[in-house]
């Protein structure tokens, strides 16, 4: 008989047909009642066993954990909590799991246990849900490029740039470390090496994204990417992966309208198909909340956090607005901020950008027009302000409680300025003669931006550690499975 899955089943009323449920079991109540779960639902569907005619061998087999099919009539529940149950005709163990040893046991485990057994973490509800919606915004990506006509474009992973310029990248080699080819002053030869020259793994598909867009006009990547960045933060991983969308003929506001038209898509997209799991982990997040003291509760659950960002035109403004209203605030001001603003050109903080959106704005915030010295060489040049400080036309997207989700900016298109700042920030030109080639023939002004996937999930699904919402987090000291 073909299996059905249990999602398909809940919401029936085609009662009285004979199926089979293939699952493992969540919990086995009073040796007849058994929660059986496929994946396909957060929710269990129970299964009643005839424990007087069935064979006790196989009754101590039910375990929670243990693998089973279940054959029986589908029928409409007496008890509470479900609308349909499955009265067994034929219960078949497919495999067993040791109570004594199996670490999912039916209680409430924490997050940080389910870390450390981050193998067996999808067999729970909370984690079921979170992959879930994750599968769904992945899709959804797909989906909003794709009807915009955006070509989908891969990148290199193993590159010989580093596109930020920041140096925390991984090193890709296949050298003997026992044995280091060296040239005559003692630097490493990599000529010996695979590549015949330095690599790493990307940090960015920018870059050659960037050459796409030259032809394609508009182009997306969605790949992993990688930061060595010594960081345990509950913000930072070494493996994520990244949405970078490149535009020609975008300039920066075409850019920001792009960034929020992406975002509330999103949003409404995980609204629209995830309305179980969302409301679900709304629910697990107001258990947490009601363990918090008054003053460190959020003020808006799950649910009205992810309308409140779909109902509100995101808040534009600029660096410079942004560090006059920060430099007066009350937190500045009383010094409760841990990085006190005091002048212009200061790199804002994860505290900064929320105390923007989350009290100043009650709104997403779009900031623009950082000053150059802490923005990437790529970004344009803006004809410096009336006390000559020199902005480049970047903008990020702050959210409530997570910060910055997006950073981006429309590119240097005009090649003398582009190649001054790569001299004046040490970058070396003659290797990036290809990159410069998309600025010597045909230049034209694009923009583009980088939205970071397990930010974004993190904002979706409510949870508060980056390292939840991937599935194999790699963090410093930490690559596991």
């Amino acid at each position: 008989m073909k299996r059905t899955k249990i999602k398909d089943l809940l919401n029936t009323t085609d009662f009285g047909q004979e199926i089979n449920v293939q699952g493992w079991v969540r919990t086995f109540r009073n040796n007849q009642f058994i929660a059986i779960n496929d994946g396909s639902t957060i929710n269990n569907l129970q299964a009643v066993v005839d424990f007087t005619n069935t064979d006790e061998a196989i009754l101590k087999r039910v375990t929670t954990g243990a693998a089973v099919s279940v054959t029986g009539d589908l029928v409409e529940s007496l008890g509470k909590g479900q609308r349909v149950e499955l009265k067994v005709k034929n219960l078949e163990i497919l495999g067993d799991s040791d109570p004594e040893k199996y670490p999912l046991q039916p209680k409430k485990h924490s997050l940080e246990f389910l870390r450390e057994i981050a193998h067996l973490r999808f067999r729970t509800t909370t984690f079921n849900a979170i992959f879930k919606i994750r599968h769904a915004l992945a899709f959804a990506v797909h989906q909003f490029f794709n009807e915009k006509g955006f070509v989908y474009m891969h990148t290199p992973i193993i590159t010989g740039s580093d596109a930020e310029g920041a140096g925390e990248m991984f090193r890709v080699s296949t050298i003997d470390f026992d044995n280091v080819p060296r040239n005559e002053d003692g630097t490493v030869n990599y000529k010996e090496d695979f590549f015949g020259k330095s690599t790493n793994l990307t940090v960015s598909g920018q870059l050659e994204g960037e050459l796409a867009a030259m032809a394609f006009g508009e182009i997306y990547t969605f790949g992993p990417t990688f930061r060595a960045e010594n960081s345990n933060t509950t913000r930072h991983l070494a493996e994520f992966w990244m949405i970078e969308p490149e535009m020609a003929f975008f300039d920066i506001h075409d850019n920001m309208d792009l960034a929020e038209e992406l975002l509330k898509y999103l949003i409404r997209y995980a609204l629209d198909h995830c309305g179980e799991e969302l409301e679900f982990l709304k629910s697990r997040l107001m258990e947490e909340e009601k363990q918090k003291p008054q003053a460190e509760r959020s003020e808006m659950d799950l649910l009205a956090k992810l309308n409140f960002c779909l109902e509100n035109d995101f808040e534009r403004i600029t660096y410079t607005e942004a560090i006059k209203i920060l430099k007066s605030s009350k937190p500045n001001q009383k010094k409760q901020f841990k990085y006190l603003i005091d002048e212009w050109g200061a790199d804002l903080q994860s505290e900064h950008e929320r105390f923007l959106v989350e009290k100043h704005f009650k709104k997403p915030v779009i900031l623009t027009d950082y000053p150059a010295d802490i923005k990437s060489f790529y970004m344009r040049q803006n004809e410096p302000d009336e006390l000559g400080r020199k902005t480049v036309a970047a903008m990020d997207i702050l959210f409530p409680g997570i910060g910055e989700i997006v950073g981006g900016s429309q590119r240097e298109e005009r090649l003398e300025k582009l190649e001054q700042r790569m001299h004046d920030m040490h970058i070396p030109v003659e290797e990036m003669s290809w990159f410069l080639d998309t600025r010597r023939f045909g230049s034209a002004p694009h923009a583009g931006f980088g939205l970071g996937f397990e930010r974004l999930v993190l904002f979706v699904t409510g949870m508060t550690n980056i390292r939840d919402v991937i599935a194999f987090p790699r963090t410093p000291k930490n690559a596991e499975f």
